[in-house]
């Protein structure tokens, strides 16, 4: 999940801070959800996917382990 986020933000242009910016979270959190270690809602999800022009299966869906 969190490698995908990364590069959608790198090819948008985007810093981790111009992203929270736009999205009203701290560049930490960026940080913290693009390193796999801070579980946004899923009102953030989806934020971050309309700044990044992105599903939110391109960039949190995870598969279910059999």
């Amino acid at each position: 999940m969190s490698n995908r986020m990364k590069v959608a933000r790198t090819e948008k242009g985007l810093t981790q801070q111009e992203l929270a910016k736009l999205v009203g979270i701290t560049r930490q959190t960026v940080s913290l959800i693009e390193k796999g270690k801070y579980n946004p809602s899923l009102k953030l999800c989806l934020e971050i996917c309309y700044q990044l022009d992105k599903t939110l299966d391109q960039l949190f869906w995870i598969e279910k382990e059999r």
